[in-house]
């Protein structure tokens, strides 16, 4: 694997504009949906990385055909109840919401499916997902008590049953599975979060034509016998792309960044929330709507940051962009805390973990909680080489701190394909 060398980026900081890369949870979201549609649906903006094309993959394999065509994709299923049994055995790759949300999809068909994926996704536990689906009806088995790949879906002789499922821990892929079940059950299934959790899927769901009801943290979703394809899904730019500039822009002196055309869903702007709270000055401007998802241009400039508190309750709007966030934690004047991130432990690596062992080769700020951090800011970054642990989230929130210190060298750098293949290179041309 790659071993990257980012250099500090110097007196004048990053300047230019950008634009990211499709939202990767829209454009996961946008394959799924209209592939369970009989009408063609042009998808523009799709982000073409590891995670999304595994998505791409796995419908391909139950029947729905995809067609890249340069600039977009074209996508068109044989219906709601219409997906096919695949010939072999499918491979989600390292893409946990690809497995998650099919899982929700396959759980009320009447044929088999049997899943594989990448080490990594073969440790993260399933069973979060499994069990609910499993008090609706479905069969699914899968190692160590039914929470592990490889996973089958059995077929279902029956309707799923619907449930009301009050969820333990909030989770956009947990919620996203059971409302998908919900569409193949024999009557209303309903979902309570403890907290908001990312809303794309029943923003979408509601765009095809889907009966669902959402006040709050309680979403209910009828079933359905077809949902109706848009013509067109136009996906914004993904924040959790932005947020890895938006963190670079606030920490590096002499900064001035514009970041054209991303998505400002509410239920993703914690990492937005938290960072003004520390004291950043970004300017959000040009709001519109996009495919029923709203999108601004970010202007961020840099500012002096202040540490901060971070709680459970804005965990799941931020939890992909705890990583940078450690990074602005450590450029920051006084001490950061977070908490109720236990969830961290179960993406592509221990994110908790990672960060507190390899940004400790960079700086002695962090403190490991079960659930959190405990930062002491003001420190800075020296050079020092660190490894990705193979999460694409680390790697890019250590070329920050690289960037914003005296440089880093990263082992397993191109781990960054799985969502932001062109994240080096936006980086080293907002440098020059």
């Amino acid at each position: 694997m790659a071993t990257k060398e980012i250099q500090a980026a110097g007196s004048t900081g990053l300047r230019g504009q950008i634009t990211v890369p499709g939202d990767k949870s829209v454009s996961h979201r946008s394959v799924m949906f209209s592939g369970l549609c009989d009408t063609p649906v042009k998808i523009t903006n799709f982000l073409r990385a590891q995670d999304c094309l595994s998505t791409v993959k796995c419908m391909q394999a139950l029947g729905v055909k995809v067609e890249d065509r340069g600039d977009h994709l074209v996508v068109c299923g044989n219906g709601l109840h219409g997906l096919k049994e695949a010939e072999g055995i499918i491979d989600a790759g390292n893409s946990g919401t690809t497995l998650r949300l099919m899982l929700g999809i396959l759980a009320g068909q009447k044929f088999l499916t049997t899943f594989t994926g990448d080490a990594s996704l073969s440790r993260r536990p399933m069973g979060r997902v499994i069990n609910p689906l499993s008090s609706m009806g479905a069969r699914i088995v899968g190692r160590k008590n039914n929470s592990l790949l490889p996973i089958t879906v059995v077929p279902q002789q029956d309707l799923l049953h619907g449930i009301t499922y009050d969820m333990p821990m909030a989770s956009a892929q947990v919620k996203s599975a059971v409302l998908l079940a919900g569409l193949y059950a024999d009557r209303p299934t309903e979902v309570i979060e403890p907290y908001p959790s990312r809303d794309h899927t029943e923003r979408m769901l509601r765009a095809f034509g889907a009966d669902l009801d959402k006040s709050v943290n309680h979403i209910k979703i009828r079933p359905a016998k077809k949902l109706n394809a848009p013509e067109c899904i136009n996906v914004p730019g993904d924040v959790s792309s932005a947020a890895y500039f938006i963190v670079a822009a606030s920490i590096i002196k002499g900064s001035d960044v514009l970041i054209k055309n991303v998505g400002i869903n509410e239920t993703r702007t914690g990492i937005i929330d938290v960072l003004r709270n520390m004291g950043a000055d970004i300017e959000i401007s040009n709001e519109h709507d996009v495919s029923g998802e709203p999108v601004a241009d970010l202007h961020v400039r840099y500012a002096k940051l202040h540490g901060t508190e971070i709680k459970a309750d804005i965990i799941p709007r931020l939890i992909d962009e705890i990583p940078v966030i450690a990074a602005a934690a450590v450029a920051a004047e006084g001490v950061t805390v977070i908490s109720g991130a236990q969830e961290l432990r179960v993406k592509e690596s221990d994110r908790i973990k990672a960060i507190c062992h390899e940004f400790g080769r960079l700086t002695d700020a962090l403190t490991e909680k079960e659930d959190g951090l405990i930062i002491k800011g003001g420190s800075g970054f020296r050079i020092a080489k660190c490894d990705s642990c193979n999460d694409h989230r680390i790697a890019m929130s250590l070329a920050v701190a690289g960037a914003a210190g005296s440089g880093v060298f990263i082992d397993n750098a191109d781990c960054v394909e799985i969502s932001y293949p062109e994240f080096y290179s936006t980086l080293e041309m907002l440098e020059k």
